[in-house]
């Protein structure tokens, strides 16, 4: 009886031990992120697609003492940190820096992530200054595909019209404001219609051509760090006005 009384009081010591070592660890697929910072699956969803490499433009062209692929990226990463700390979701079109992925895939990812839109970032190389947003304007085709529909059209018009706001009142002082304009005025737009990526999406999608990196003070302002962290400012101010 005393071996009895003595092996149940060391199993239940072992259960009381093993409950406490329990309570100290943590699952292993738990976020770090403070409660705050963590998004729920009811927040809305914004696709972040850092411009190139592609099939038709790796762009590593050096402008000024840097390229476009390497600044989108940058600033694709802030603009990323941004809208999760205001209970955004962002998906990215690329893990990497240099990782190509065809325009047709950056928008079959909005699409599977049914993304509120899908912001397009790149830079552009002309004798003109400042940013400027685009959206599809008419619909175009491409391999065969038309699109994007009547509705997606219409909502990306308000996605740009809204973030046009945000940028505009975040980057007044910094950057000349291009307006908004359409697809169709783009090299490729006028050929195809609309973007292929624009085609391809059944989200509301906006490319932002967020400086004329062939203007050297556009790509002094945006190859700091000063100048990448306003510029996400900028954007995220304007999808949230889209979103919420």
């Amino acid at each position: 009886m005393k071996k009895f009384f003595l092996i149940t009081f060391l199993c239940l010591s072992l259960n009381v031990c093993q409950a406490h070592s329990d309570k100290n660890i943590q699952p292993s697929n738990q976020s770090n992120q403070s409660p705050q910072a963590q998004s729920s699956a009811s927040d809305p969803i914004v696709c972040i697609d850092p411009g190139h490499p592609s099939e038709t433009s790796a762009g590593n062209v050096v402008q000024n003492g840097t390229t476009e692929v390497h600044i989108v990226w940058l600033v694709a990463l802030k603009l990323r940190a941004l809208l999760e700390v205001k209970g955004i979701r962002a998906v990215m079109t690329k893990n990497r820096e240099d990782q190509l992925v065809k325009n047709k895939d950056r928008a079959v990812t909005a699409n599977n992530a049914n993304a509120a839109v899908m912001v397009r970032l790149h830079c552009d190389a002309s004798t003109d200054s400042g940013f400027a947003l685009y959206y599809p304007d008419r619909q175009g085709t491409v391999n065969g595909v038309t699109g994007p529909s009547e509705d997606v059209i219409e909502r990306s018009r308000k996605a740009a019209e809204a973030i046009h706001q945000g940028m505009r009142e975040v980057l007044k002082d910094a950057l000349k404001d291009g307006g908004v304009r359409g697809d169709s005025k783009t090299l490729v737009g006028s050929r195809q219609g609309a973007l292929t990526g624009s085609i391809y999406s059944r989200v509301p999608a906006v490319t932002i051509e967020m400086v004329v990196l062939s203007n050297n003070a556009d790509a002094e302002f945006i190859k700091s760090t000063r100048g990448q962290q306003q510029m996400a400012q900028a954007i995220a101010t304007g999808i949230e006005r889209f979103v919420k």
